[in-house]
């Protein structure tokens, strides 16, 4: 298979992609206006940060995935994707350490003015009284607003620092939630309740600036706020005024509006109003850039065996079949094709379809989801087959 790596992955994946005898062409400086034109035979592609439009999907005529070599999925278009067949999987859970370390980071630096403190002392000045002024983190509340694996690490990481750790998330309850974790029934109950705030939601419809101008309200004077996950989760300019009028100590990793290319403009938000800032680097540790880059081979690597992604994000969770058709046959060239036109008569759409060998290869079973049940003369027709062993239908 021809395989675009579009951003820049670990040495070690193109190595082994080329061992499995894919052709690999890497152009990790490409623009999400420059993919489309770079598809020309690409049947996988492989992107970190650079979105894929639309019109990417629609002109990769040969593309059937596209792999994000991170967890969250919200730069690629998937209503497309979905629409055109092709899967999209991503690699969740394995930057997870290095987010978090990232996000603890963050809040130290915060709390202790390092970055201010370290230009203070770079440029002649001994500001000891002035960058003295941290309340410390041992004993203080962290609010996790979303509880996935980063947002649990993260909990882990503030406990071993003596934190009161509280949390919420729409999927978060008591008989899920870890030991020693205070659940809070919504995001503003969160803001009022913490020292400390860190985000680690997806980005969506409903959490597009939950950060607003309510819940930077409900936060207490002074308090830490700190964005690893999605720009797009903060209102910047609510956030500019909260800073003014509360004190907040900030610390972003993510932008509302990231930069494309390596001049940084941010017209909605005062940098220098912010504590600490990074430039997106949260996952860009080595650790996590070989497990990245070890997970996109495993995808391939099952995607060219099977032809299915062994995670795939754009899939419907539930079709319109009504009833489920299972075929034992024998393993014989046309038992399925004779099958399948038969349904096709019946003008009944297979949903799904699932084939299987038993050990030998004489023997295999076939499970179909229809849209509607056959005909009893289908059924009969069936039982009559030399070459079907049994069958069944199962009203779902």
């Amino acid at each position: 298979m021809r395989v675009l790596l579009a951003d820049k992955l670990a040495s070690a994946c193109i190595e082994a992609l080329e061992e499995m005898g894919h052709e690999v062409l890497t152009q990790p400086d490409l623009t999400a206006d420059q993919i489309p034109d770079a598809l020309d035979g690409v049947e996988v592609l492989v992107v970190r940060s650079t979105r894929v439009s639309a019109q990417a999907l629609e002109r990769g005529r040969d593309l059937s995935l596209v792999i994000r070599a991170g967890a969250g999925v919200n730069t690629i278009d998937l209503p497309t994707a979905s629409k055109r067949g092709i899967y999209v999987a991503n690699c969740p859970g394995k930057n997870t350490a290095a987010v978090a370390e990232l996000a603890i980071g963050l809040i130290v630096a915060a709390d202790r003015q390092i970055v201010d403190a370290t230009t203070a002392l770079r440029n002649g000045a001994w500001e000891k009284k002035r960058f003295g002024a941290a309340r410390g983190l041992c004993g203080r509340t962290l609010g996790v607003l979303g509880f996935g694996s980063i947002g649990r690490a993260v909990a882990e990481r503030a406990s071993g620092l003596g934190m009161r750790v509280i949390a919420w998330s729409r999927s978060l309850t008591a008989e899920n939630a870890p030991a020693g974790i205070e659940i809070v029934d919504s995001p503003i109950a969160l803001a009022k309740a913490s020292d400390a705030v860190t985000l680690h939601l997806a980005f969506a419809e409903g959490t597009k600036h939950i950060v607003n101008r309510e819940f930077l309200a409900a936060m207490r004077p002074g308090t830490i706020l700190v964005n690893t996950a999605r720009g797009e989760l903060v209102d910047p300019s609510a956030l500019c005024d909260a800073i003014e009028e509360k004190k907040l100590r900030v610390g972003l990793d993510v932008f509302e509006d990231e930069p494309v290319g390596g001049k940084a403009e941010f017209p909605a938000t005062d940098l220098a109003a912010v504590t600490t800032a990074t430039p997106h680097i949260g996952a860009s540790t080595n650790e996590a850039s070989e497990a990245i880059a070890a997970e996109v081979v495993r995808i391939i690597s099952v995607f060219q065996q099977t032809g299915r992604p062994p995670v795939a994000v754009n899939l419907c969770e539930r079709g319109e079949a009504k009833c489920n058709l299972v075929v034992r046959h024998l393993n014989r060239v046309g038992v399925l094709a004779g099958l399948l036109d038969g349904l096709r008569r019946e003008d009944i759409n297979v949903e799904e379809m699932d084939n299987v060998i038993f050990a030998g290869g004489e023997a295999a079973c076939c499970t179909l989801l229809l849209s509607k049940s056959p005909s009893p003369q289908f059924v009969d027709a069936l039982g009559q087959d030399a070459s079907i062993l049994y069958s069944a239908i199962r009203e779902l």
